[in-house]
């Protein structure tokens, strides 16, 4: 059915790195969700006035906000597609994840509700007339929800949206919270126990859960949450596969939405190379990312001394004694200035940010190893932040 969807309502659905593809990959979803969610809304809230059971109102209400959540991710696609201008220069992609933070809210005031209403109904029970019409209602709206969120996760990981992930999540929730109601119903039918109010309250805490985990995975993004590792390897390992290129380090990647992506990073070449033949090659990576894999690079060009012996020797040595105070800790961009009575070593540090509170400790460390070698060496040292090294 998937593929069917894709192949009537997206076209070129296998090119994910065009804006206009992944933009369709989205509103499709959103579409999908809204059909989906009101007819399930329609059968619970049907079920719910027959049978008078509070948890499976709390259930239909739950997928009216789903429904909602997807006309906002359907509008968050439609608008992220507007192409840069002046006011924005990097593009609307953001918001995207502005969508699903409205998203999260709309479905922790909902919760809130639910909350309140199961307590009510806790409190105060009444009797739940649970009919078989009812059940088969609820067991096909958990055929349809794990349709749903198997649809949604193919969808996400296929464009790699945040957005459509969480909406899985959510659908396999709502399995589970729905399964919940339909137990609920089932013991009240078959014993004196009452427990649709407390069935109810397992569905807002569910949909409350959901919320924040939505907020959470909108909001990193937005405040600058850590690169993706294997994107970051990724990007170094293609930078090194190119002749002459002997280190990269400084590599920071900024988001500005999915498919909005901007980097900078210092790559390290022989300072005897002809500097004009350095920058042809640093234009071709920049060329070829921004062709490949729709990043925007711009590139530092690092020259590294090789051919000075006393350099590579005290390069080495400083490399060795970080390495042996912490594994983690590793050094670039190491240079060698010669006075008449010292010679200063000036390099920078990449550092852990647990490690922050040690810089003095450090240095002291090195300065001692360095000195013990010839008192006329001195340090002079940058920390750098390990998350872009």
């Amino acid at each position: 059915m998937t593929g069917l969807l894709l192949k009537l309502f997206v076209r070129n659905s296998d090119q994910v790195e065009d804006p206009s593809v992944r933009s369709a990959y989205g509103k499709l979803a959103g579409l999908v969700g809204i059909i989906c969610n009101v007819l399930l809304f329609a059968g619970k809230l049907l079920a719910g006035l027959i049978s008078g059971s509070v948890s499976v109102m709390a259930d239909a209400v739950n997928n009216l906000s789903d429904a909602s959540s997807s006309v906002v991710t359907l509008l968050g696609f439609k608008l992220a597609e507007k192409p840069a201008d002046s006011d924005h220069p990097f593009g609307h992609a953001r918001i995207e994840y502005l969508s699903g933070l409205v998203v999260a809210v709309m479905i922790l005031l909902i919760g809130v509700e639910l909350v309140k209403s199961s307590v009510d109904k806790i409190l105060h029970p009444e009797v739940v007339a649970f009919t078989w019409l009812t059940a088969g209602i609820l067991v096909a709206s958990i055929l349809v929800k794990l349709w749903m969120a198997a649809f949604s996760r193919t969808l996400g990981k296929k464009i790699d949206s945040a957005t459509l992930e969480a909406t899985a999540a959510d659908s396999r929730n709502d399995v589970i919270s729905t399964a919940a109601v339909l137990a609920a119903g089932l013991v009240g039918k078959f014993t004196n126990w009452s427990i649709d109010g407390y069935a109810g309250l397992a569905v807002a805490l569910f949909i409350l859960y959901s919320g924040v985990s939505l907020i959470k995975e909108t909001v990193d993004p937005l405040l600058g949450a850590a690169t993706d590792p294997e994107l970051v390897q990724e990007i170094g390992n293609e930078i090194l596969s190119y002749d002459k290129i002997m280190g990269i380090h400084d590599l920071v990647v900024h988001d500005y939405g999915p498919g909005r992506r901007f980097a900078s990073v210092h790559v390290e070449m022989d300072s005897r190379e002809d500097p004009l033949a350095c920058h042809d090659l640093i234009d071709d990576i920049e060329r070829d990312f921004a062709q490949k894999h729709n990043l925007q690079l711009v590139i530092h060009y690092d020259p590294v001394v090789t051919d000075d012996e006393e350099l590579n020797r005290m390069r080495k040595l400083v490399a060795n004694e970080v390495a042996s105070i912490d594994p983690r800790l590793s050094i670039h961009d190491f240079r060698m200035v010669r006075g008449p009575k010292h010679t200063n070593l000036i390099f920078d540090l990449v550092l852990p940010f647990e490690m922050d509170s040690r810089r003095d400790e450090l240095k002291q460390l090195i300065d001692q190893r360095v000195q013990f070698e010839d008192s006329k060496y001195y340090t002079v040292i940058t920390f750098d932040d390990k998350a872009f090294n």
